[in-house]
């Protein structure tokens, strides 16, 4: 059976829930963690679209993405990620961000729900 945690964003910031997030998710917090294992944990972010955020780091902070191709480097601001993906994009960058870049990466984001 499933553990399911639920992370409420309401007047947080972006790391503070996404860290918590990201420890749920890799299993930090069971005394069984192992890094070579996905846990049976699911992590529901809930309130997203109330999370503190400033104007500035709305518009300033950058994201890159790069397509492999020459002149292939693209940025975006949080502002248009939001338009574009809406909060669960956002908050999908930060944790992704968070876990470790191995080949259980894919599955562990399975078990990441972000609500608005």
């Amino acid at each position: 059976m499933a553990t399911k945690y639920t992370v409420d964003a309401t007047d947080k910031t972006l790391g503070r829930v996404a860290t918590i997030a990201a420890s749920y998710l890799m299993g930090k917090n069971s005394a069984e963690f192992v890094k070579n294992k996905v846990f049976d944990v699911k992590v529901e972010i809930i309130n997203a679209s109330k999370t503190k955020f400033t104007e500035r780091r709305m518009k300033e902070t950058l994201h890159e993405r790069y397509s492999g191709h020459p002149g292939g480097l693209k940025f975006s601001t949080n502002e248009e990620i939001i338009k574009k993906k809406g909060w669960a994009g956002l908050y999908g960058l930060a944790v992704y961000g968070m876990i470790p870049g191995n080949k259980l990466r894919s599955k562990i984001m399975k078990n990441l729900k972000v609500t608005e």
